[in-house]
């Protein structure tokens, strides 16, 4: 059994103690040596384990709770043999408290909730308006001050009762808001990376209210006109008649009439698609289009493609900018459960700098909580004087006010610059790369702040066990998985294949045991002849069948040509499907098979039966070994049962059965 297997499973039958844990009134069911094991431990245990089995019956119950005993039992005993100092294991234990740490740290209150978060926005589309100021990404401090100063003054106008439209349309730097006056329509959630303000402040606005927000493109006022249900994504196919701007599409439409009068008469949507649609790419494939949500055609098509309420149901001509239009609606994709969507959100979710911004807020989070406090003047001090070797291979640790605190995390946590160096010195491959493009203090304040969010999220994992009685738990039965994996793999495992002594005395003890002998066996003669020798394929077969393989090679292999071949093989009953097929007796042979690859004419005859018979230790060695592990299991359990003290509280006990 595999480690990483073994401890999936105690996952698997151990996790969660999330309500159980929290009780106060938990009494203890047994105890080990004077460890307890408490009541909501083995209850969560025993329901996970047995599932829809967990009867509570006082049957059920006795076994589990016997079962549990001796785990505990062999998990003393590893603590006893000290597997719990060993260091290997112990880095493995830290691997394992590090991966699950960062699951709760980051995945539940960062990814988790941004994925609800961006699913329960998906459900709603909301109609915007929007004033942009815009900020290049190479513009300056002053730039940007500028920028903003425009866009706050604007915001002022706009409270004072200016017209939105009419001030967007004039003011905007959004091209399209002298057609529109700032409308850009609906928006579902997720909007483009850059642009998570500008969702968050879409999504959390009332109708009429507006306010100032930042994106990746500058600044914007924005200003929510309403929402509905999100219209979700459509399979549609149309068929499209382009527009002639000599006759101001009079022609085109006339053409789209005739189709629509066609299909009203029972035409073939699909047929009038491949014969008369002008749009090259979905004419072949009868006008279909695919799937599409909001925002990618035009609003007339789609309104008029969302507006289609049935399957199979089409709309009257519709006018674009291309053409006219006759659409059809294909099917409407039902709005996914959370449990499907989170699947797709998720990696678009962590590619997005949303992601960088929750982590932020969580940081920002741990600082309160943890009391961090900072000196900026120490930091400042350390910056202006380290000097430019600081980004290349040749720095070393040595600021002269080393020992000087930079900052400070639950009132007695000092770390210092050497901390910082330290660090900084470990992290040569950061240093390095950006003082390729970054000047010294950029390089500086980068490694600074991961500094100080890699010792905030070290302090915050060791709150877990405190903040989580699941988290607590889980660990320690990570832990008491590792060590129950090698006590057992030394005391069980390792002396059941390497004490060979052990193993001959007990499969010489146990050799009576039906595993350890053959079933009926068959000694098989294999027949291959040569494909330009078919000529005498049925003599060669009806020789065979009444003389020996020795005979029948002497006969036909002369004068040292080779026209048949053999093998013989010891064939077990069931084992082999062609001589399954044929009656279990000597001298019964099959039907000839060509052999693809060479094409020599095979077949098999039934030489012998053999009759049941022991198997060697060689030949049983699997099973052998497998049940002398049992029986070492079985001993090393009564003997742990003698050695220590076992308590089981029998009141507590009558409390779960049901």
């Amino acid at each position: 059994m595999s480690k990483r297997f073994f401890l999936a499973l105690v996952a698997t039958l151990f996790f969660g103690f999330q309500n159980s844990f929290a009780q106060t009134n938990d009494p203890v069911l047994f105890s080990v040596e004077g460890n307890p094991v408490h009541l909501s431990e083995f209850e969560y245990i025993y329901t996970k384990t047995n599932g829809d089995k967990a009867n509570f019956s006082k049957k059920s119950l006795e076994e589990y709770l016997d079962l549990y005993v001796k785990f505990k039992l062999k998990v003393q005993r590893a603590k006893e043999m000290k597997l719990d100092t060993i260091p290997v294991l112990q880095q493995e234990l830290a691997g394992y408290r590090k991966q699950l740490a960062n699951s709760y740290l980051v995945d539940k209150e960062v990814t988790e909730r941004l994925v609800k978060e961006a699913y329960d926005r998906s459900l709603k589309d909301i109609d915007i308006s929007h004033i942009m100021v815009l900020v290049p990404p190479t513009a300056t401090p002053k730039d940007t001050l500028a920028a903003f100063n425009k866009i706050t003054s604007l915001k002022t106008t706009i409270d004072g009762g200016a017209d939105f439209a009419k001030l967007a349309a004039e003011k905007s730097d959004d091209k399209s808001a002298k057609d529109n006056g700032g409308n850009i329509g609906y928006l579902t959630a997720l909007l483009p990376d850059g642009f998570y303000d500008f969702e968050t402040a879409a999504y959390s606005l009332k109708k009429g209210e507006s306010t100032i927000v930042k994106s990746a493109a500058g600044y914007h006022i924005i200003k929510v006109n309403g929402s509905r249900p999100a219209r979700g994504e459509v399979e549609a196919a149309h068929i499209l008649i382009r527009k002639d701007p000599k006759d101001n599409g009079a022609a085109a439409k006339v053409r789209i009439d005739s189709i629509y009068a066609a299909l009203q008469a029972g035409a073939d949507f699909e047929v009038l698609a491949r014969a008369q649609s002008q749009d090259n790419i979905s004419a072949s494939k009868g006008g279909n289009i695919g799937f599409f949500g909001i925002n990618k055609y035009e609003k007339s098509f789609e309104n008029a493609a969302f507006g289609i309420t049935t399957d199979g149901s089409y709309t009257g001509p519709v006018e674009t900018k291309a053409g006219w239009h006759i659409i059809k609606r294909l099917r409407k994709k039902p709005m996914e459960s959370f449990d499907i969507a989170k699947r797709k959100l998720q990696p678009k979710v962590q590619k997005d700098s949303r992601y960088e911004m929750a982590k932020t807020s969580m940081l920002n989070r741990i600082k309160k909580e943890a009391n961090f406090t900072e000196d900026r003047k120490a930091y400042n001090m350390f910056a202006s004087l380290v000097g430019d070797e600081f980004m290349t291979h040749r720095w070393k640790p040595g600021y002269k006010n080393a020992d000087d605190v930079l900052f400070t995390i639950s009132g007695d946590k000092k770390y210092t610059i050497a901390n910082f160096e330290t660090f900084s010195q470990k992290n040569s491959r950061d240093r390095l790369r950006l003082g390729r493009s970054k000047s010294r203090l950029e390089v500086v304040n980068f490694l600074y702040n991961k500094f100080v969010s890699e010792t905030l999220m070290q302090y915050e994992e060791q709150q877990l066990d405190k903040k989580y009685p699941e988290f607590k738990a889980l660990m320690r039965e990570y832990e008491e998985g590792i060590l129950l994996f090698e006590a057992t793999k030394i005391l069980v495992w390792d002396k059941a294949s390497q004490d060979s002594v052990g193993l001959e005395q007990y499969f010489a003890t146990h050799k009576k045991n039906r595993k350890y002998f053959w079933n009926e066996r068959a000694e098989v003669s294999f027949y291959s002849l040569k494909k330009d020798e078919v000529k005498c394929l049925s003599k060669v077969r009806k020789y065979s069948r009444k003389k020996s393989p020795a005979k029948t090679l002497k006969k036909y292999n002369k004068d040292g040509k080779k026209i048949l071949s053999h093998r013989t093989e010891i064939v077990e009953q069931g084992k082999n499907k062609v001589v399954n097929n044929l009656p279990w007796k000597k001298g019964s042979i099959s039907a000839t098979e060509i052999n693809k690859r060479d094409l020599s004419h095979n077949f098999l005859k039934v030489e012998k039966i053999l009759p049941p018979s022991p198997k060697t230790l060689k030949e049983a060695r699997g099973y052998v070994v497998a049940d002398y592990q049992d029986h070492l299991e079985r001993e090393w359990v009564k003997e742990l049962k003698k050695t220590y003290d076992i308590k089981i509280n029998d009141e507590v006990f009558q409390t779960l059965i049901k």
